[in-house]
């Protein structure tokens, strides 16, 4: 139904996109296909417009099939709808590199518009106490080290929650520099601090096993050949059990911790290009996202630079 999908995807997966990315684009033109063959009975030459904003309603409705051609048990958010349509957008465009012809042109297929959040971000103490408490409530000790380990990672570095899964041993210098091969195969460089680097050593001092991976499951550490990693949900169900169990009432995650590093840093004075690249953003305006999140960075802001601040 779609012309030259298949090549489309090969292109996708040969550009060293992650598997995740790839599973995306496949899912989502599925659904779009799907959509063409059994919603509007309408041959891709034949595409116009309209029948790309009654697929926008398609996506919105109730009525929304899978790329299995299930009905849909959720509706999709604006985010996801946008995903969707990007993928659509973007095969457009590789069908006109390809010089095949496009029944409309690629920027004829919007995005929504998505609502603007005020992004929210832990207080220092609120993210602190998080991070410490797994020292207090795993009876474990070599769960609760890890545990405490990977979160103090999380808010030393900024890095990403599959960045820190993917973390092997030798990718720790003695300093506490770290090499990470990051979202879209990018390099980059993040720092532990000396407190964060310190659980990593305790931790490790705990590990009998000689598995490479650095932060692995317990029932791992007599297996000396395991490959086995810690997964994200585990660390996600944790950091949600913690914050349930000191009663924050900010959902926090994961990625809380890499939006608080950056927040707090912006905070201190740090400069944004330094963020960006600790984050290993493309854009500085994504970076700007998040050390603009804090109320506390607004009104320090203007208190310091307004022309009539006297």
């Amino acid at each position: 139904m779609l012309p030259k999908l298949d090549d489309f995807l090969l292109h996708i997966q040969t550009h060293n996109y992650s598997p995740e990315t790839l599973y995306n684009y496949e899912s989502d033109l599925r659904v779009y296909e799907n959509f063409l063959e059994e919603e509007l009975r309408l041959p891709f030459s034949k595409v116009t417009k309209h029948s790309i904003d009654q697929y926008k309603a398609f996506l919105v409705s109730r009525d929304r099939k899978t790329a299995s051609k299930r009905i849909a048990e959720v509706k999709l958010s604006a985010g996801s709808v946008n995903r969707n349509l990007s993928s659509v957008r973007r095969y457009f465009k590789y069908l006109i590199q390809m010089d095949i012809d496009v029944p409309v042109p690629p920027d004829a297929i919007t995005l929504l518009r998505t609502p603007k959040k005020h992004p929210r971000v832990g207080e220092l103490n609120e993210l602190v106490t998080l991070i410490e408490y797994p020292s207090t409530f795993e009876k474990n000790k070599i769960v609760a080290t890890r545990n405490r380990a990977m979160m103090e990672t999380l808010f030393a570095t900024g890095m990403r929650i599959s960045e820190l899964i993917s973390l092997n041993r030798n990718q720790i210098d003695k300093t506490g520099k770290i090499f990470i091969l990051g979202k879209g195969k990018k390099e980059r460089f993040v720092y532990l601090t000396e407190r964060a680097y310190s659980w990593i050593l305790n931790y490790l001092k705990l590990r009998p096993d000689a598995n490479q991976a650095l932060f692995i499951p317990y029932r791992g550490l007599n297996a000396r050949t395991s490959k086995s990693r810690i997964s994200t949900n585990y660390l996600q169900m944790k950091i949600k059990q913690y914050r349930e169990l000191l009663g924050i009432n900010i959902p926090l995650s994961a990625h809380s911790l890499r939006h608080g590093f950056a927040t707090y840093l912006a905070e201190s004075g740090a400069n944004p290009a330094a963020i960006q690249i600790l984050l290993g953003h493309e854009s500085l305006d994504t970076t700007t996202r998040y050390v603009h999140a804090s109320d506390k960075y607004a009104e320090k802001t203007h208190r310091s630079f307004h022309p009539l601040k006297k």
